[in-house]
This record gives structure tokens, sequence and C-alpha cells, in this order.
């Protein structure tokens, strides 16, 4: 995909998460749930690549990346920026009722 053809929301998100993956790997301390984290921004990671995410799995992978990180004062920033990054995708549609 080239970059005219990329959804700036998307890259956005993916430079957030790969920056987020590397301060995580290079956070010195363990923690109680940082497998949990590595995975769900393994799996937001993966979300990018294949072109527009769904709503609900980005805002549940935050959730999870926010409960397992969320204490680590070193990782707020990148924590913040992802969450930034998900908000531009807005509310997901609500059914019909």
């Amino acid at each position: 995909m080239t970059g005219s053809d990329e959804d700036p929301r998307v890259a956005e998100l993916r430079t957030a998460v790969s920056r987020l993956r590397r301060e995580l790997a290079a956070h010195p301390s363990e923690f109680p749930d940082r497998g949990i984290a590595e995975d769900e921004l393994g799996a937001l990671a993966a979300m990018t690549i294949e072109g527009a995410p769904e709503i609900p799995r980005l805002r549940r992978s935050l959730l999870l990346i926010a409960g397992a990180i969320g204490s680590v004062s070193a990782l707020s920033r990148g924590l913040s920026d992802v969450r930034d990054a998900v908000e531009l995708f807005g509310e997901p549609p609500r059914g019909r009722g």
C-alpha cells in the first residue's frame, strides 16, 4: 500500500503502537501483566497491516493494554499516544433499535 492510499489514522496507530512496543521492550523491570501488554500490542500492530481495523477490537486491546501497563509511569506517554490514535477512529456504529 502506498502512503497516499493509506488511511492516516492507521498510519498514526501503527506509529504509536510501534513506539510503545519499543518502549516496553526497553523497560528493564518485569511486571505481572507484561505479557498481556505485549500480546495486545502485537494484535494492534497486525490490525494496522490488515487495513481498516475493527473499532470494538481496537478499544478492547486498548483497555487490556491500559490495564496491563497503566501503573508503569515510564510507559504512560506511549500509552497515551496509543489511546489518542485509537480515538481517531471514533465511536463504533450503534445497532438499529
